[in-house]
């Protein structure tokens, strides 16, 4: 019992910090690039977590690396990039809805790739809080028609790593420390960050008197260590303590997180929306597999 509450805290906890990203995300674009705003976040993230975790990269194995490179480009370097460059034509609320996608993604994808069996329980889960999803989507796109919902392809792109990400942590680092796997994931990846925000124009004098530029970095910061360093501990620690398809489940929960903070910046949300949330949630407590 106390198990399981405590995968449900750790899932209330992911849902409020990432549901708040999408909107950090958003205010951050207002200074900066897409380009510039997921090297920035990469490196930022990188340095926190060096310095609260360097020493357990030690745990990592020589022939668990691969694995950690892995999860660390699919789980957290493209996926920074693309979001970005989709909040540059679509509201953040709609970024979080689509998000929404991971939980299909990683039991299709743990099923056909990774053989990790799912119960009908959960299937029936994901369907339910898709239609929720889906539900919010059609609508999203009747409010905004002259937004350029072609951009919400690198979402569904991101979707894909992110299920592919789940299920390489739960198959093959299950017994690495969250803290570890984390720290390790962004060894691999600040690098690349680094050689990306040299060449994206960051440090020309017209990126410094854009007058967004201060506040962006102040939000890309607060995007970095509490939706990426804390949240991919958090994260990594969920998927080891219930199975992928529960863990992924949190993109049910942050549309609801995303979309209030859509309304307080001036979003549109209407009675249909608030149904589909209630839909959603149905489907989280429906993905949730319980121990025999």
């Amino acid at each position: 019992m106390k198990n399981i509450q405590i995968k449900w805290l750790y899932l209330v906890v992911l849902s409020l910090i990432w549901g708040t990203s999408f909107i950090l995300i958003k205010k951050s674009l207002l200074g900066l690039t897409p380009f510039q705003l997921g090297a920035l976040r990469t490196i930022i993230t990188g340095v926190f977590l060096f310095t609260v975790g360097f020493r357990s990269i030690q745990q990592i194995e020589k022939t668990q690396w691969k694995w950690i490179a892995l999860t660390g480009l699919l789980g957290s370097f493209i996926p920074a990039f693309l979001f970005a460059i989709a909040e540059t034509e679509i509201d953040s609320a709609v970024a979080s809805i689509l998000n929404s996608l991971v939980p299909l993604n990683t039991i299709l994808l743990g099923f056909a790739v990774f053989r990790i069996a799912s119960t009908k329980r959960q299937v029936l889960g994901v369907i339910i809080g898709f239609i929720g999803t889906a539900i919010l989507i059609l609508k999203g796109a009747e409010l905004n028609p002259e937004q350029n919902y072609l951009y919400a392809g690198y979402v569904i792109i991101s979707t894909i790593m992110y299920a592919l990400n789940v299920n390489i942590i739960k198959r093959h680092l299950q017994n690495i420390k969250p803290l570890s796997i984390a720290a390790g994931n962004y060894v691999v990846i600040v690098i690349p960050a680094i050689i990306v925000l040299l060449f994206s124009d960051f440090f020309k004098a017209e990126t410094f008197s854009n007058p967004h530029f201060k506040m962006s970095l102040v939000y890309v910061t607060i995007l970095s260590f509490f939706g990426t360093a804390l949240a991919k501990v958090l994260f990594n620690k969920l998927i080891q303590l219930s199975t992928p398809v529960f863990a992924s489940s949190v993109t049910y929960l942050m549309p609801i997180v995303a979309l209030t903070w859509g309304v307080l910046d001036g979003e549109a949300f209407t009675v249909l929306q608030g149904f589909a949330t209630i839909i959603i949630l149905i489907g989280v407590y429906l993905s949730h597999k319980r121990q025999p």
